[in-house]
């Protein structure tokens, strides 16, 4: 081989040694462009994971919290209702009490009620008709207990029960119905602590 084969060959394996390295270097950064591109989409994967898991958990915490707010709402309402139909059944019962005890419950309204004052008292005309005898004097003597005095009206007042107390010009009224609207919260309260507390 001549002097300028020699170089020839030489220059020929330096750049095939060059152009190997190269090629090699090239494929050894393509391999971790493409290792650093997995790696970005592997943890945008598991970020995105996350992100949808944390959305679903959210999700599922509103999803139950509503569910619970409607199961209160509705156990609220039942126990309203619960609550008006027993106040409502009491309300009933006294009103349908048999006449003996209906006017034992009015003597007890007239104590509790009943002024130390000079008043009167009207009744409806349905009361009026089955009033015992003695019932009179039980008022007068209830009204005196409380430093009182009531005078039994004998002209009926449009009422459907109970009756209403004047003193000086001012009625209180002391129907059934007005009682237990009155003392309706209290009622309530009472009745609640008797089923669910």
């Amino acid at each position: 081989m001549t002097g300028l084969d020699k170089i020839t060959s030489q220059i020929q394996e330096e750049a095939e040694a060059s152009a190997k390295e190269r090629i090699e270097a090239a494929q050894k950064e393509a391999e971790q462009i493409l290792a650093d591109a997995k790696a970005a989409c592997e943890a945008m994967e598991k970020e995105a994971s996350d992100k949808a898991a944390a959305l679903k958990t959210v999700q599922d915490g509103r999803i139950h919290s509503a569910a619970e707010q409607k199961r209160k709402t509705a156990l609220l309402k039942a126990k309203q209702e619960i609550i008006a139909e027993i106040i409502g059944s009491a309300y009933q019962t006294l009103k349908e009490e048999d006449t003996a005890s209906y006017f034992l419950t009015m003597e007890k309204l007239v104590k509790t009620y009943a002024l130390a004052d000079k008043g009167e008292i009207y009744f409806s005309a349905a009361d009026l008709g089955r009033m015992p005898a003695d019932f009179e004097k039980k008022i007068e003597a209830a009204a005196q207990e409380n430093g009182g005095s009531l005078t039994l009206k004998k002209e009926p007042k449009e009422i459907p029960d109970g009756f209403i107390l004047v003193y000086g010009g001012v009625e209180e009224n002391c129907t059934l119905k007005a009682l237990f609207d009155a003392k309706k919260d209290q009622l309530q309260d009472r009745v609640n602590e008797m089923l669910f507390l």
